[in-house]
């Protein structure tokens, strides 16, 4: 009942109004009946002068220096050497399989805990995703899938960077590239994350992040493909551009996407960029301070952290064992919506959705656990401050302590 109860509440339809957050302060003043986002935009920078500076030199679309700029930016921020900014973050999949010709007739091993436009890319271009299960960490299972390359030997595989932190790439890249199975690592939420040391975007042979405006970084909607391949580079750039030849007449020898993403974007996704850390830091406090709420209500947990990962900490989410804790998952979001609140379920994993119906799937019980008793909860670097914390944390008591 509680799967049910998750899946079928209905979201609010009302997109959020970004929150303007004086760098250095821990939240904003807020009336106690305005509603909370679980992720809005935030404007921590020079946005606004950044935006107005391109459009004064008359840099507006579709490229530019803040375009050039900004991959150069985000190629850094990965740990990579070449990036290609595009239309949103499924462009960057899409691109990614497109361009390394995976299509008709192929295999892509994809994760089953995440949102739907893993395996959307895939089913683009023609390929048919297998779905993998989720181990301890939530992100897929590196066992399932050294034993889905084995057995299957796929064209691909994407996996994903769950709710902002790396899932364990070491454990099955170098197979992966034994057999010539090409790794997109979806890094879509994960910007300035890293594992093992290395940074997201850099595992494998292709990372894609998203700026959608949910994300830690945004550039109101838009995406980039991070790679160290020059080649690969190259091929998306030109793919992103209706792969139009370079020549002064409108030349096609295939056909191409309208996926590049503009000057005036760019502009906007620079000054995002340069607050990073902070970011990451803001949404670390907020982890923190979840970890304090949840400390003495039995039976919740939140999403663990392994010791080799430093996640960006996107968004904070806990587990909730009814019989201990006294309440269910489905409880908690609608107290949640009785405050106007916004928190959301976990991800429903994608071996569940209709669209994916008789598709093979390795393991299911772990994410379809998480899915069940999982809430996402409201995780802006705002949440500390100004009064939303109390609201979130009344909530939270509410249900502990009916």
């Amino acid at each position: 009942m509680q799967q049910d109860i998750a899946a079928t509440r209905p979201l609010s339809m009302a997109v959020p109004k970004f929150v303007r957050v004086p760098s250095g302060t821990n939240g904003v003043a807020m009336d106690t009946n305005e509603r909370i986002y679980l992720s809005p935009p935030e404007v921590l920078g020079d946005e606004r002068e950044r935006v107005m500076q391109a459009i004064d030199d008359g840099w507006l679309a579709p490229v530019g220096p803040d375009l050039n700029a900004f991959e150069a930016e985000l190629a850094d921020t990965a740990g990579v050497a070449h990036a290609a900014a595009v239309a949103s973050g499924t462009a960057g999949l899409h691109l990614a399989l497109h361009a390394n010709e995976i299509g008709v007739g192929d295999e892509v091993i994809v994760s089953s805990l995440t949102f739907i436009a893993s395996a959307n890319a895939v089913v683009y271009t023609g390929a048919t995703p297998i779905f993998v299960d989720s181990d301890a960490s939530w992100n897929a299972d590196p066992d399932l899938v050294l034993e889905l390359v084995e057995q299957r030997r796929p064209a691909a595989v994407v996996i994903t960077d769950l709710y902002g932190q790396c899932a364990d790439f070491p454990r099955f890249t170098a197979r992966c590239e034994e057999l010539g199975v090409l790794v997109v690592e979806d890094a879509a939420e994960a910007i300035g994350a890293s594992a093992h040391g290395q940074r997201a975007g850099s595992f494998g042979d292709i990372g894609v992040l998203s700026f959608n405006g949910n994300k830690l970084i945004t550039t109101t909607s838009g995406g980039a493909v991070v790679t160290n391949n020059a080649d690969d580079a190259g091929r998306i750039r030109h793919l992103a551009t209706q792969a139009r030849q370079s020549v002064a007449h409108y030349e096609h020898l295939e056909v191409g996407f309208n996926y590049r993403m503009s000057n005036l974007l760019a502009a906007f996704g620079r000054a995002q960029l340069a607050t990073l850390p902070e970011r990451i830091a803001r949404r670390g406090a907020v982890r923190t301070w979840y970890e304090s709420l949840f400390a003495d209500i039995p039976g919740t947990a939140l999403n663990p952290i392994p010791s080799w990962s430093e996640p960006n900490h996107w968004l904070t989410c806990v587990t909730i064992d009814q019989e201990q804790a006294g309440f269910s998952a489905g409880q908690l979001l609608d107290a949640f919506a009785a405050a106007n609140v916004e928190a959301r379920p976990i991800w429903k994993p994608l071996h569940l959705q209709p669209v994916f119906e008789g598709c093979i799937v390795a393991g299911g019980a772990v994410s379809e656990s998480i899915f069940t008793n999982g809430v996402t909860l409201p995780s802006g670097g705002y949440v500390r401050g100004g009064g939303w914390h109390d609201r979130i944390e009344a909530v939270i008591r509410s249900c502990a302590n009916p």
